[in-house]
Order: C-alpha cells, then sequence, then structure tokens
C-alpha cells in the first residue's frame, strides 16, 4: 500500500497502490518516532506516483490531529509544485484540509503527482497518529 520516508523535518509517505477510504497516519506506517514536532514545522510529502490511475474520492481529505489545543495554524499544500490549498486554522486539537478534486485531476500528471503539506505550528506539537488521516481515493 505504501512505504514511510523520514528525514529532517519531513515524511514522506509513498503509495503503492491507491487505498480506498480513510487511512490513519499509522495504518499508512508513520512511526511514532515521527510525531514529536519540536520546531512547530511538519512537512508531509504524499508520493501517489507509483499507483497509475488515479480516482480520487468526491473531497479528498488530510485530517492532521495533534495533542496540544493549538491557536492558529498555518497550512499551505502544493500539488505538483502549485499551491491548492493556503489557509489559517484557529484554535483547536486537530486541522481538516479539504482538497479540490478537479484541481487534482486538472493538475495530475503522468511522471510525477505529490501532494506537499506544510504546517506551521506556534509551538511545538506532537502528532496523534491514530487520529491523523488521509481520505484519498473511491
Amino acid at each position: 500500500m505504501s512505504n514511510v520516508e523520514v528525514s529532517q523535518g519531513e515524511i514522506k509517505v509513498n503509495f503503492t497502490e491507491p487505498k480506498k477510504g480513510k487511512v490513519s497516519f499509522a495504518d499508512l506506517g508513520i512511526s511514532n518516532e515521527s510525531k514529536n514536532l519540536e520546531g512547530g514545522l511538519l512537512r508531509l510529502v504524499f508520493d501517489l506516483e507509483g499507483i497509475g490511475e488515479h480516482d480520487y474520492y468526491h473531497v479528498p481529505t488530510i485530517e492532521v490531529a495533534y495533542e496540544e489545543n493549538m491557536s492558529e495554524t498555518h497550512w499551505v499544500c502544493e500539488f505538483n509544485g502549485i499551491t491548492i490549498l493556503d489557509k489559517l486554522d484557529n484554535h483547536g486539537h486537530s486541522s481538516i484540509l479539504l482538497l479540490n478534486r478537479k484541481v487534482l485531476s486538472e493538475l495530475e500528471q503522468h511522471h510525477e503527482n505529490k501532494i506537499i503539506v506544510h504546517a506551521e505550528f506556534p509551538q511545538g506539537a506532537t502528532l496523534n497518529l491514530n487520529k491523523s488521516s488521509v481520505n484519498f481515493f473511491k
């Protein structure tokens, strides 16, 4: 289904096949060693290149849950180098990013398809890997 690479400040999930429905970060293979964001910065890369034809969920969703109650968190989401979402999320223990399926389909390429999520928390954060999830495919 996927394999995960963790490097300094980045978690990369390489999809090897489309996984239908809601899939937790834990089920994707993101390990507990990756959940502490001491500097308050997060970069997630979802590489969809290796899965062939994409059949996106009607509203592709990324949900990131964290243990702390955060004030304003800044989220930027790119697909193939184009910013498709830039939002501020106020107060809470999670953020939900709703992506536009039509935009994803229009920007889809044959050789590279990467969703990159940048998050800037006002303080260090701890991800909840069981409550964090993606729902890309139907």
